[in-house]
This record gives C-alpha cells, sequence and structure tokens, in this order.
C-alpha cells in the first residue's frame, strides 16, 4: 500500500486538517503591520532612552505583535516559552483574529466552552498563524517551549510538525504539577502537564548543560588523597562477552579477581595495566578489593544533561505557583512556578539572549529571566505580549514588584528586588494601503525603514533606522538602501517623495548596487536598471506579501 507513495504524498497523509485551514494558513502574511507606542508612566525605565531596546511588556493582539517584532527581532530570538489556552472549556477565551473571511466572523468575540463543538477547530486556527510568526521570529539555534495538556497535546505536535517540521522535535518534557493524587477525580488523577519542544534546526541547536547539585558532587571523595582530587569509582565488568577481555587480575595483595561468570572486563589487559600505572584503579583500602575505575569530578562532564521527566521537588508545581503570586500580593489562576520556567531558560537560553512569551498571563518569564540575570550576572532581556485587560494590573505589575523588591518577603531575591527596568507599550494604527495613498495614515520614517528592510530582504537589525539627507538608511557589503518618503507632505505621491533622475544619478555615482523605496519614479526600471538600482514602489513593498 506504502510502496507506491511519494515523499509529497507522505507528508500530506500525516499532515493536521481542521476546519479553513486552508484560509488561515497564509493569515500571518495579511496582519498588517503596526508600530509600538511606548508608554513611559506605565514603564519602569529610569533611563528613559532608548526604550524599545529595553525588556519590553506589550499589550495588545498577540499576533499583530508578533508581526510589530519582525523587523527588529526576526530571527534573533533564542528561547520562546508559551503557554496557550489548554482549551479545556473552562477557560473562557475567546477567537478574536479578524481573518477576512465569513467564516471566521461568526467566530469572532464567541467565547469557546466545553459545549463548542467548533472548539478544536478554532484553537487550531488561532494557533497555527502564531506559531508560523514565532518560527519567524526563532534563531537558527533557538528553541521554542511549549506547555500543554492532554486536550491539544496530539494537535499541537501535528502542527508543530508541519509548520517547524518532525526532524526538528527535540521531545516532550512531563512536568508534576501535583504532588498528591486527586482523588476526586472521574477516571485518573491528572498530575502533569507537558512541555512540548521543537529547535528551529535540530542540527544546530543543543541544550545548555543544567548545574550540577551538591548531592551529586557529594557522591565523589578522595580516601588516596590523590593529587587529581575528589573522584567515584565504578565497575570494571561488561556483559557483552569478548574472550580476549577474560583474564586474571591480581591485586596488589595477591588475590586473583576473575570477572563474573559470561561477563568480561571493560578494558583489554593492556589498557588495564595502563589504567594502574596512572593511578586510576582502586582496589580498596586494603589493596584487597576487585577493581574498581578511579572517575574524576574534574574531568566529568561539568553539568547534567537535561531529562524529559521534571519533578516538583526540582522545578515547583502549581501550589508554589500559587503561594509565589500571593507573597508577591497578585492573583491568577493556574499560573506556572517560576522555578519551571527558570529550568527551561536554563536549557534554552544563554545569558544574553532575547526571550520572548506571547501568552504571558501572570509575568512568570520575565519573573524567571530578571532573577536568573539577578543570579548569574546575565544579560539577558524578555518579551512579553498579553491581550487582555490586566497586561498592566498583573502582568507588569507583577514585573514592577520583582524588580523593586517585597520588603516583608522572606525569600532574600524576592525582597531586595532583582533591578532592571521594563518599558511598556501598546499597539499603534495598522499601516493602511488605502489610507497610505491618500495620506490619511503615514507611519513615522524610521518605522517604515525597518519594516521595508525586513519585508524585502529578512535583515532584522535593532539599530534605529533613520535616512540620511539622500535617503541612505541602511548599507551592507553589496547593497545600499534608501527611502524617499516625505510623511509631512500628507500626500504619498508628490515629486519631492519621488525617484527623480537627478537623485538617481546621484546614487549612481556611489558605484555600488542600491535599492529604492518612493512613491513614484521617472525612469523606467529598464533604465535604472543601468545605474544598478532597483526601484521598490510605496506603498505597494511593505504590502508585497498581503496575499501571498
Amino acid at each position: 500500500m506504502w510502496g507506491n507513495i511519494n515523499h509529497a504524498e507522505a507528508i500530506a497523509l500525516t499532515s493536521l486538517n481542521f476546519a479553513y485551514k486552508e484560509i488561515i494558513a497564509s493569515h500571518h502574511l495579511r496582519v498588517p503591520p503596526r508600530p509600538f507606542i511606548p508608554d513611559t508612566k506605565k514603564s519602569l525605565n529610569p533611563n528613559k532612552k532608548n526604550l524599545l531596546d529595553d525588556n519590553l511588556v506589550i499589550h495588545g493582539d498577540n499576533l499583530e505583535a508578533l508581526k510589530a517584532l519582525l523587523p527588529k527581532y526576526g530571527g534573533r530570538v533564542k528561547c520562546i516559552y508559551i503557554d496557550p489556552p489548554y482549551n479545556t472549556g473552562n477557560e473562557g477565551w475567546k477567537y478574536n483574529d479578524n481573518v477576512n473571511s465569513s467564516f471566521f466572523k461568526r467566530w469572532l468575540k464567541q467565547t469557546v466552552d466545553a459545549d463548542d463543538l467548533e472548539r478544536h477547530d478554532k484553537w487550531c486556527c488561532m494557533m497555527w498563524p502564531r506559531l508560523r510568526m514565532l518560527r519567524e521570529l526563532l534563531a537558527d539555534n533557538g528553541a521554542i517551549f511549549i506547555s500543554i495538556d492532554d486536550n491539544e497535546q496530539h494537535r499541537l505536535r501535528m502542527m508543530m510538525d508541519e509548520i517547524f517540521g518532525a526532524k526538528n522535535f527535540i521531545g516532550n518534557i512531563i512536568w508534576q504539577k501535583k504532588f498528591s493524587p486527586q482523588n476526586d477525580a472521574k477516571h485518573l488523577s491528572d498530575n502533569h502537564d507537558f512541555i512540548i519542544v521543537y529547535a528551529k534546526d535540530s542540527v544546530i541547536w543543543r541544550p545548555n548543560l543544567l548545574p550540577r547539585t551538591e548531592k551529586q558532587n557529594k557522591a565523589y571523595s578522595n580516601p588516596d588523597k590523590d593529587p587529581r582530587g575528589r573522584w567515584m569509582s565504578s565497575g570494571l565488568d561488561v556483559k557483552t562477552y569478548q574472550k580476549e577481555y577474560d583474564y586474571t587480575i591480581i591485586t596488589p595483595s595477591g588475590r586473583a579477581v576473575t570477572p563474573p561468570r559470561d561477563q568480561c572486563w571493560r578494558y583489554s589487559k593492556e589498557k588495564f595495566e595502563e589504567l594502574v600505572t596512572d593511578n586510576r584503579i582502586w582496589f580498596g583500602k586494603n589493596n584487597n578489593n576487585v577493581p574498581r575505575l578511579k572517575r574524576f569530578l574534574s574531568e566529568v562532564k561539568q553539568g547534567i544533561t537535561p531529562l524529559t521527566v521534571w519533578l516538583h521537588k526540582d522545578v515547583g508545581h502549581t501550589q508554589s505557583a500559587t503561594q509565589m503570586l500571593k507573597k508577591i500580593g497578585i492573583s491568577f489562576p493556574n499560573p506556572k512556578p517560576h522555578t519551571l520556567i527558570k529550568q527551561v531558560l536554563c536549557i534554552g537560553a544563554d545569558q544574553d539572549s532575547v526571550v520572548l512569551d506571547s501568552f504571558a498571563g501572570s509575568g512568570t518569564t520575565a519573573h524567571a529571566v530578571l532573577e536568573l540575570n539577578k543570579q548569574d550576572g546575565g544579560n539577558r532581556r524578555v518579551i512579553l505580549v498579553e491581550c487582555e485587560d490586566y497586561a498592566d494590573t498583573i502582568t507588569a505589575e507583577r514585573v514592577r514588584r520583582v524588580i523593586k523588591g517585597i520588603p516583608n518577603a522572606k525569600n532574600e531575591i524576592l525582597k531586595e528586588g532583582t533591578g532592571g527596568s521594563f518599558t511598556y507599550c501598546t499597539l499603534g494604527k495598522p499601516m493602511d494601503i488605502e489610507k497610505m495613498l491618500t495620506g490619511e495614515s503615514l507611519p513615522d520614517t524610521t518605522t517604515l525603514a525597518s519594516y521595508l528592510l525586513y519585508q524585502v530582504t529578512g535583515i532584522s537589525t535593532e539599530m534605529t533606522l533613520k535616512p540620511n539627507r539622500d535617503g541612505l538608511f541602511h548599507s551592507t557589503d553589496n547593497i545600499d538602501y534608501y527611502l524617499i518618503y516625505r510623511p509631512e507632505l500628507k500626500y504619498l505621491r508628490k515629486k519631492k517623495a519621488s525617484l527623480t533622475a537627478k537623485r538617481a544619478k546621484a546614487i549612481s555615482k556611489k558605484k555600488k548596487p542600491a535599492v529604492v523605496f518612493a512613491a513614484d519614479k521617472e525612469q523606467s526600471q529598464r533604465d535604472l536598471s543601468k545605474l544598478h538600482i532597483e526601484f521598490c514602489r510605496l506603498p505597494d513593498a511593505i504590502f508585497r506579501n498581503q496575499f501571498a
């Protein structure tokens, strides 16, 4: 049956189908760009400069916010953690994506509950474009961690296989969220959640090792005062039998020792003698024991490979998360412990990484980032996105209190505060192609320049892109980028905002290929090509993928 199916057909057979998938598949491309509007009153940024270069708490639709992040952070986020709605039917989430289709209009602003027969389709339609956008933001050496439970875990896995690629699946972590059985459960006591992990590129991505615990290090000692330091021993016998590795060892006390029946030694006789000479074999205090190999603490891997089972005693549980919020003075249903997110960050982020959480909730991810920075002197930056009205009163407020400190807290870090800062942002009006043509709505120059650069080249940059007098706003080794744009003219297509023959000639004198964004031009593209200039018309260049 399967022998005649080609690769493309095999992929199609294993893809996830849900209502209106063909409509939602490219919705992320049609989301209009929006600028960020910093709110200095709600921010905690004493520097007051470069507000958007700080940690960010963004209040707005997370799909629109992700689109707005692309010019600055596309391909640059090392670690993404999200905790989307589990779609249990009891969460009260609403489908709000304004997809230009009558099928979706009837879904808008309707609460998704347990009786909704389309709730799984709605959930998939909500998640698909966000996952597409998150992948675009993720660095090539980055990974995404997604909390989920049994309600949607299997659908999420299939969507992730399509969007991120099945080969980039890293693992399915089991987190023990409760420490006691739920005796009133109808069937089984639900004591765990999942954290699904995918890399942008599994060939490149590697997890950071977790720090060794004091308990693990205590297993090492130095009874023979070896100058190489503490060690622990391991057996020399193995079950895979090889005749040449089956020989008699004479201990220093004269005792003859052979491997257990049907087993042999780990090393050849010659290698064993080398290890004895190097004082790497332990015969016991009286030199009469079965020989064992000495493994020095200084030579073992200085960290632990992460496991796929995370116990509550190591990373916290839901009750400890609720208790932490109570200490901070904030109430929020079903929070994740910040110790759980710290574990994610220890594995998936470096000390100077950008971390993103686009389902921010109570701000747990920011708490974890700030605390880690306090502990190890790191410079991680966090971006939170929350669409609900509590973005200021709960999400950002938790971040404020964690930074400043809680005076009566017993926890030392919580009492002192982590330090740091953040900028609170909302989303500005979307760039609208019709309003740009009439001059009713024109974006500021730096916002437009960053969107154009990313849209056309895929280049994201943290630099502020401000055109100089000639219009040059970005330069690479091979190409210069120009923006001829005058928003104060109140109309896009005026000669002062056009690529005139005079301007084209001046640009060509630099003898470097150029891309020029402008509302109009005086010469044909054929003539401009002779000058090594590629013309991109405004505002079309901004929306070129709108109907892809």
